[in-house]
């Protein structure tokens, strides 16, 4: 199925230790969070009320369905502790952690944010919204918008960058003076420009940043095919009538992708750096989203409640790094000169 080319680097990054577990950490913690409703939620997994079973994370059910006079949505923490509900036979499966990001949990006593406690075990932010529960949906808000943003900018810049690269001359002149130009542009103002117009969101966000995104890969991209434009095997397809399509991507392309899977990790960190950063600003995710950097944002304005900074600060951390240990592994899985990858 692999070619032993293939194989032989798969082998390798195996081999290293610190890059393979990652992977399976961040792996596994990354599709655990694509059903963080099913685990971090204030909604009961399963809810039984007059002899009937609900599932609550999974369907809508209005408040007059369990004894409410509303047909808006059923308040399950009041359900939690209802007496009438009890009495009818209602009971309910709650989540591991019972707790939705966006809810306040304004009757607690004190002001928020509120100290780590056993309900709250990072406690609450300054909107008395519990921080376990945002860390962990601001993690999947970060992972799909870096992953989302790596396959748009990597999209981009590997057709680009093989037309430049394929065709020279001419072409390459006007595209790489167009890159230029392009790229001149204060990424900044177009993101604060275009989230005043349209407003702030995750489409738009990811939309301007792809547009930008892109630029660093195509110069791998356009070395790569400057090289291999003229090897043996593509003068002799070239020769045989293949067309320029088949050519790019079918010939040159599988050849030049080493620099592309290398660099992918760290596009990866670079998209969750910089959605951080523009929730730190304030140009990033609309709130009341959860977001790592209006988390620190929050930190940094109430340095009395540390744990809101320092667990934010510390997934942030724990992410980056692991990410950055598989694009070290993937680096040195693909480098031809690493005489072990040889043996």
């Amino acid at each position: 199925m692999f070619s032993p080319l293939t194989q032989r680097r798969f082998r390798k990054f195996r081999s290293i230790k610190r890059a393979y577990y990652s992977l399976w950490i961040l792996g596994l913690a990354f599709v655990l969070s694509l059903f963080s409703e099913q685990f971090v939620n204030d909604h009961p997994l399963i809810l039984r009320y007059e002899g009937r079973t609900y599932f609550p994370t999974l369907a809508f059910y209005s408040g007059e369905t369990f004894g409410g006079r509303y047909k808006t949505e059923a308040d399950y923490l009041r359900l939690r502790t209802d007496p009438e509900f009890a009495k009818r036979g209602g009971w309910m499966l709650l989540p591991p952690i019972p707790h939705d990001p966006l809810h306040p949990y304004l009757d607690r006593a004190g002001t928020p944010p509120h100290a780590p406690s056993k309900e709250h075990w990072l406690g609450t932010d300054n909107s008395a919204r519990d921080v376990l529960a945002r860390l962990i949906y601001g993690f999947r808000s970060c992972m799909l918008f870096a992953l989302a943003l790596t396959a748009a900018s990597t999209l981009l810049g590997i057709i680009i960058g093989a037309l430049q690269g394929y065709f020279g001359g001419t072409t390459d002149l006007i595209i790489q003076r167009l890159i230029e130009i392009w790229s001149a542009l204060p990424f900044l103002y177009v993101v604060i420009l275009l989230g005043s117009i349209y407003g702030q969101s995750f489409a738009m966000l990811l939309f301007v940043m792809a547009l930008f995104g892109w630029i660093g890969l195509s110069y791998y991209v356009r070395g790569e095919f400057y090289k291999l434009r003229e090897q043996p095997y593509v003068l002799a397809a070239r020769s045989m009538g293949a067309g320029n399509l088949r050519i790019l991507f079918l010939q040159i392309l599988p050849n030049a992708m080493t620099p592309v899977i290398t660099l992918l990790p760290f596009s990866v960190v670079a998209g969750i750096s910089a959605l951080t950063a523009l929730d730190f600003l304030g140009f990033g995710l609309p709130p009341p989203a959860a977001s790592w950097g209006e988390m620190i944002q929050q930190g940094l304005q109430n340095l009395q409640a540390p744990w809101i900074a320092l667990s934010s600060v510390g997934a942030l951390f724990l992410t980056l790094l692991l990410t950055s240990f598989i694009g070290e592994g993937i680096r040195d899985s693909v480098d031809p000169k690493n005489h072990s990858f040889l043996r």
